[in-house]
């Protein structure tokens, strides 16, 4: 029986998954692990083009380039392209063809059946356009899921205690929130609400909106009346976007995106993370009016809840955390990544079907919140000791963040930067990690205070390092710190579970936090099975020969950990 994989068809990208092993895993095109959902017709080469090349093409021939089709799916629209029109199924058709293919070429066998994918709030005829475009495409649609259901599978809480789970879903151009009730380990959506024309599309247009306006301002060229240049900046932006999502600060560049009495014209625009925030604001207080509207249908109270689950790569943007964490009271959920959530849950949901056994995905969070020690104005009085977070627990390593920050009175020209981990919003309770001095800071505009920016990047081993910025005269320090890790993570709680479970009675000498890393990082690459047969082979015989000189207390395993960092550099980097 040929296998059954799941695939999120989303807005913005779409991805495939199917079980090994008993845990989910994305199925890669090449070393992409999720493709642009777009389709276009090269006029150049006379031929389709799906995923990564045809969003590439989209800024040199729009006209000719679809993309964010799942908004306009169960509709009658029409979509031309190459001379001809097509519907919103045939054109996510292409997009659900290529994954089969994708699927097909990393299984080494045919792929025929298929489970899809559609928001919660999907209406019954977008339900049956996405189901007819999986037999356009050539599958055999055995089920359509919701998205929050999915996510549920995926973080495992279909073997989870009796649970109510919110799971916000903020895509690339659709929005949904559901209230998830578990119960005897049945996943039930019991309220869901949403918008099928929010999501990071619109972030992204905003963004391209005032660059546009500045734009316009300075040269009075205004690039939204010119397809290819108003393309060109959506995809701009659209980078711009995600690099804010790590960044206070980011340039959006485009070399000759206009010209004006025949002198070409350059685009060099500094954004920042504070101004795009308050231009989507409005939009994501629309997505705070359909939680409370999701916990009112429900009859739920926000302490009720067990868990908050975020989904969709917009939820990345850093405030949407802090929104939902005010809001509820309770720590959102992204030890999965939000872009890769569904897919893999439509994997267990294909697994299910298909009767294989599931345990569960293996992931790498950071346990504690890690962040740096601030003062904060009260009442114009100065209290220090205060805990800004800049990674929050149960985030997915390796991550990195960045906030701005100023000193706290004209003509300071010195800080002091002290990190810290844990929960508490004094550090006083809190674990301090080190601290450093960053000096000869220039003040601000006018004089005032100067503005520095803290970047954080944590790496799979643990290792932080910190890096200060004087934005003005950029002067910068770091210090690198370990994070202590007092609470196992889920994967080597599995592990621990599994090594319990062995019959063998050989006691193993105990690895350190940095060489269990290396063995955890070996194994996610062979369970991923994305390896040669050759590296396959050699990757894990060296981790049988580690297992049996833990062992056997053999004086080699230095050496053989030494070896196996080595060839993981090589394999990783490959």
């Amino acid at each position: 029986m040929s296998k059954i994989v799941g695939i999120d068809l989303g807005t913005t990208n779409s991805g495939v998954a199917i079980v090994q092993n008993g845990a989910p895993v994305m199925l890669p095109n090449g070393s992409e692990r999720i493709i642009p959902s777009v389709v276009g017709y090269s006029a150049i080469n006379k031929n389709w083009l799906v995923g990564t090349p045809a969003r590439n093409q989209f800024v040199l021939d729009p006209d000719n380039t679809a993309r964010s089709i799942k908004r306009k799916i169960g509709t009658d629209a029409r979509i031309s392209m190459g001379g001809q029109e097509f519907t919103p199924q045939q054109v996510s058709a292409f997009v659900l063809r290529e994954l089969k293919g994708v699927a097909e070429r990393n299984l080494g066998e045919p792929v025929s059946d298929v489970v899809i994918t559609v928001p919660a709030y999907f209406t019954d005829a977008a339900r049956q356009a996405t189901h007819d475009a999986g037999r356009i495409a050539g599958f055999n649609v055995r089920r359509i899921i919701n998205e929050p259901t999915a996510a549920a599978l995926a973080y495992g809480l279909n073997q989870a205690e009796d649970e109510i789970v919110l799971v916000y879903d903020l895509g690339g151009g659709t929005f949904d929130v559901s209230l998830v009730e578990l119960m005897g380990g049945v996943v039930e959506v019991r309220a869901s609400h949403g918008n099928t024309q929010l999501g990071g599309d619109d972030f992204d247009q905003l963004l391209a909106e005032e660059i546009a306006q500045w734009f316009n301002d300075q040269h009075g060229v205004d690039l939204r009346q010119e397809r290819r240049a108003w393309a060109r900046l959506l995809r701009a932006a659209e980078t711009a976007k995600i690099q804010l999502s790590a960044h206070a600060y980011t340039w959006v560049k485009e070399e000759y995106i206009a010209e004006k009495n025949g002198v070409p014209l350059h685009l060099e625009y500094e954004a920042s993370r504070s101004q795009f925030e308050a231009l989507i604001q409005p939009k994501l207080e629309e997505t705070l009016d359909s939680v409370r509207q999701v916990l009112a249908d429900a009859k739920v109270e926000a302490d009720q809840l067990q868990q908050v689950l975020l989904v969709g790569g917009s939820s990345y943007i850093p405030a949407v955390w802090e929104m939902l964490a005010n809001e509820l009271d309770i720590t959102p959920q992204m030890s999965i990544n939000p872009e890769e959530v569904v897919a893999l849950g439509a994997g267990v949901q294909a697994a299910i079907i298909a009767g294989e056994p599931i345990d569960a995905i293996l992931v790498d969070v950071t346990p504690h919140s890690l962040g740096i020690a601030v003062a904060q104005h009260f009442m114009d009085n100065i209290i220090p000791g205060y805990f800004k977070s800049l990674i929050h627990r149960n985030t997915t390593i390796p991550t990195s963040r960045e906030e701005k920050f100023y000193t706290l009175y004209p003509g300071q020209d010195t800080i002091r930067i002290e990190v810290y981990q844990g929960e508490h919003e004094l550090v006083a309770h809190n674990t301090p990690l080190g601290d450093f001095l960053i000096t000869e800071l220039e003040p601000g505009p006018e004089g005032g205070p100067a503005e520095v920016t803290v970047q954080f990047d944590l790496d799979v081993n643990g290792i932080l390092k910190v890096t200060v910025r004087d934005r003005k005269s950029k002067r910068q320090e770091s210090i690198s710190v370990e994070a202590s890790h007092t609470r196992m993570s889920e994967a080597e709680i599995l592990a621990a579970r599994d090594w319990a479970d062995d019959e063998s009675e050989a006691e193993l000498i105990s690895l350190p936090d940095e060489a269990a890393a290396l063995v955890r990082r070996a194994e996610f690459l062979l369970a991923g099975n994305k390896l040669e047969a050759e590296n396959h082979k050699l990757l894990a015989g060296l981790l049988t020969r580690i297992e049996d000189a833990r062992a056997s207390e053999s004086g080699n395993l230095a050496e053989l950990l030494d070896t196996l960092e080595d060839v993981l550099f090589d394999l990783e980097v490959d």
